[in-house]
């Protein structure tokens, strides 16, 4: 689309034709006058309309066109027109978003239901968190996998299919048997303090199903860290029903830290969920979903292009070559 960024500068287009307007009229008004000295402007004018026979009724019109032309193109540029082309999508300043997920051994439990078929802990998850990855186009994603250890899987990165892939294939027991949910955030808020983004659009999303049972910081220390660093933790506790196997076989396995869990979350003001099913967890984190909603995917900008140099040059063109004409004129009636 084109349109003029001057548009009221259109009524230049009659000045030319004003001016001839007024001049016309200002030399009839004189034209009655008594001039003593008649006899040579008749000669002067005999002379004027014999050397004006020479240009043919042809030539009078093509320069005069080209001059209304000249014009039209002068006023057109000093319009100053301009292209908008198609609109391009900002370039986001989305959220660092970084998905910490326990993997120990109790994330083996079978407790979770299915379409009426029991699965692991561990399955529901992935499925869950992946499907949260897919949504998050505007976001970088980050994970960390912890057990007995805390381990950085995919650093902050907007490559969605990179972190989908180490998801998919993550494993219950990985990282050891016991849960280090302390040295787990310790490590989240390290590599969120080395990001490049600048503004506080930094978010951790915590799930576990056990306490902090090893590592070297305990999770009051982790609250206080993450207080601290102005970081806002949502954390998840797994926490659903006694499955039968376990109750059976007395295989029943700690449970997760509610009250710490929900104490981080207070402090650094975000939201603590308790999940005992799957459709508990799809709800948590399609609840965070639309809590953290991207703010930059309506931004655009729409690219301009001038063209008021158009118009301009082809001005100067044809007032070129108006002169040129007449140069080459004035050599042939010599």
């Amino acid at each position: 689309m084109i349109y003029f960024h001057y548009p009221y500068l259109a009524v230049l287009l009659i000045l030319p034709f004003l001016i001839r307007y007024f001049s016309k009229k200002r030399n009839f008004l004189y034209s009655a006058l008594k001039v003593p000295f008649i006899k040579d402007f008749e000669k002067i004018e005999k002379n004027f309309q014999s050397s004006s026979l020479k240009l043919n009724s042809r030539s009078k019109f093509s320069i005069s066109w080209l001059s209304v032309l000249i014009w039209l193109c002068l006023v057109a540029s000093m319009m100053r027109p301009i292209k908008i082309d198609e609109p391009i999508r900002l370039s986001h300043e989305g959220r660092d978003i970084l998905l910490i997920c326990d993997i120990s051994t109790s994330m083996l439990e079978d407790d979770f239901v299915f379409n009426t078929r029991r699965i692991k802990r561990i399955d529901a998850v992935r499925a869950v968190v992946s499907d949260f990855v897919k949504k998050r186009s505007d976001d970088r994603l980050g994970l960390i996998l912890f057990g007995t250890r805390a381990y950085l899987q995919a650093p902050l990165t907007f490559d969605r299919q990179a972190v989908l892939d180490i998801l998919s294939s993550m494993q219950a027991g990985m990282a050891g048997q016991s849960t280090a949910i302390g040295d787990a955030v310790a490590l989240g808020l390290k590599v969120l303090k080395e990001s490049q983004n600048e503004k506080k659009n930094k978010i951790i999303i915590l799930l576990s199903d056990g306490e902090n049972n090893d590592g070297q910081m305990n999770l009051a220390q982790a609250v206080a860290l993450a207080k601290s660093e102005g970081v806002k933790v949502y954390t998840i506790a797994i926490s659903p029903n006694i499955s039968p196997r376990a109750l059976f076989f007395g295989l029943q396995t700690q449970g997760a830290d509610e009250k710490g869990l929900a104490q981080l979350a207070e402090a650094t003001k975000g939201t603590y969920f308790k999940v005992a099913s799957l459709n508990d967890l799809i709800k948590v984190y399609q609840k965070i979903n639309m809590l953290e909603v991207n703010e930059a995917q309506e931004n655009y900008i729409y690219p301009q292009t001038e063209l008021y140099f158009i118009p301009l040059l082809v001005a100067l063109i044809l007032g070129f070559s108006a002169i040129l004409y007449n140069i080459l004129r004035r050599s042939e009636n010599a």
